[in-house]
């Protein structure tokens, strides 16, 4: 059952929002944070599992090295200073997917800090910057997963029994957390989902993780207080855990909000907790009441040295940074020929990197620009799922496009192929010679079909030898359904006219 909600706006005429983010980016390393155990998702539970990780007697950690160097690249692309000297610490607290009950992280000294990510939003009053301040980034390692099984929700109240997949306990995990963001207002939801966006972009481009939200490579824990004023002290946060996508940030900030905003206008105290996101309903639920620091009795990891990177090192890391998501936009943006407000459009859509990938495989950009952002952007937003979740790849986009260029396809025919293609029928080509899609041509057999229309309809074919061209439309709408739509709509028209003397 939901929580009492109130409008949107009147959240924003009463209360202030103030964000914090915190994004977990499970690294692409080929070992985990520790040990030298497989990472590759998806495979069997508990099958790439050792002493360590399992945290059984006697075991002993060992600092990836790649993992180090991901940190850092990841803390110089946000702007951050890299520390000299810095530790890990234990993080005590009973969870049954933590094998050692303790998560080995990074406390009061963490390798990054002080850095920060501008992102632009839309707003009324045109393309706005806001600066995103993060505190820190530093190294961790991520826990297992708990599969609750029986009853209805997959959570743990109602289930029959649990079951717990090590596999995941132990890779090297990123965690960034912003310092809290003021001042967005009503566009708080745009920003955290923009700067969630851009900073996937910003990792993928360093190459250091996949960040698949879907299985869980990035995820983004939301904490979310209001307050009635700027002036005001900071309300009561919640941390609204694993949020992952870029669509549930937008959402889960704006109910949050909503709910926030409807118990403290009923004199209700919020409580400071951790909530659960369903994207079913697009409701948070309490989860767990919500630690403090102190809670977590945190001391210095005795079994790991301190990670000293040299001087030398972080700057021949800087030295080797790819292109800067901003100036890359900028560039492409010129390349294109396009404005900036269509560039953000790419951008906000999440299609940058699929735009680019389907250029790179043959389309010009335009039409790549128009399949991803037009049809396929509505068929990803019927499905309520991220664009690069849907069963296209560029590939069979450039394909699609190449079919269409060469003259086998209209834009009409095309979007049949991609209605295949996504029901899993093959390849766009397979798909339009099983469907038997193709433009008609030949215009014998379109003066035939046009005959039999302007027999069928004897009045618009009169009004068009009278001079009054509009009424074309009429027979040529018939001709097009006549060919079930593979019939060049222009051609149509073109020889419609001369058959009636126009």
């Amino acid at each position: 059952m939901s929580a009492p909600l109130i409008d949107f706006d009147e959240v924003i005429a009463n209360f202030d929002p103030v964000l914090g983010l915190e994004v977990h980016v499970e690294l692409g390393t080929a070992s985990k944070m520790f040990c030298g155990c497989a990472t590759e998702f998806g495979a069997e539970p508990n099958t790439q599992v050792c002493p360590t990780c399992l945290g059984l007697p006697g075991s002993l950690p060992v600092v990836n090295g790649t993992a180090v160097e991901s940190a850092i690249r990841i803390g110089l692309a946000l702007n951050c200073s890299i520390a000299s000297w810095c530790r890990f610490a234990r993080k005590n607290y009973f969870y049954p997917d933590m094998p050692k009950n303790f998560q080995t992280s990074q406390y009061d000294e963490p390798i990054c800090f002080e850095g920060y990510l501008d992102v632009d939003v839309e707003t009324d009053e045109g393309t706005r910057t806001f600066r995103v301040e993060i505190e820190r980034a530093h190294m961790e390692e991520d826990t297992g997963k708990s599969l609750h099984v029986g009853g209805s929700t997959g959570r743990i109240h109602g289930a029959d029994f649990s079951l717990v997949d090590y596999n995941r306990a132990g890779i090297p995990l990123i965690e960034i957390v912003t310092k809290p963001l003021e001042g967005a207002g009503k566009y708080a939801p745009e920003v955290a989902k923009a700067y969630v966006g851009a900073l996937r972009d910003l990792l993928r481009g360093l190459g250091v993780s996949d960040v698949k939200m879907e299985q869980g490579s990035l995820r983004c824990d939301v904490n979310l207080s209001l307050r009635t004023s700027p002036d005001a002290p900071l309300g009561t946060r919640t941390e609204t855990k694993n949020v992952n996508s870029l669509r549930s940030v937008e959402r889960a900030i704006r109910y949050e909000m909503q709910r926030q905003a409807a118990l403290l206008t009923d004199g209700t105290a919020i409580i400071q907790e951790t909530r659960h996101w369903h994207e079913d309903t697009g409701v948070t639920t309490s989860g767990r009441v919500k630690s403090d620091a102190e809670d977590y009795r945190y001391f210095p990891e005795p079994d790991l040295v301190p990670v000293a990177p040299s001087a030398e090192w972080i700057e021949q890391l800087r030295s080797q940074l790819p292109e800067p998501p901003a100036e890359r936009s900028k560039r492409l943006r010129e390349e294109w020929g396009i404005s900036e407000k269509e560039m953000q459009s790419v951008i906000n859509a999440g299609a940058l990197d699929l735009v680019l990938a389907t250029i790179a495989e043959g389309a010009d950009p335009a039409a790549s620009r128009k399949w991803w952002l037009g049809e396929l952007a509505r068929r990803a937003n019927d499905e309520g799922v991220e664009l690069e979740s849907l069963a296209i790849t560029a590939q069979q986009v450039a394909d699609l496009e190449g079919l269409v260029q060469s003259g086998r396809l209209n834009d009409k025919l095309a979007r049949q192929v991609i209605d295949g293609v996504l029901a899993g029928e093959g390849e766009p080509a397979a798909v339009a010679d099983s469907r038997g899609l193709q433009i008609v041509s030949d215009d014998s057999a379109l003066l035939e079909a046009i005959k039999a229309a302007i027999e069928a309809d004897p009045d618009a074919a009169q009004k068009i030898r009278d001079g009054k061209v509009a009424a074309a439309g009429a027979l040529v709408g018939s001709v097009m359904k006549a060919t079930k739509g593979q019939a060049d709509a222009a051609r149509v028209r073109e020889l419609v006219l001369q058959e009636l003397g126009q």
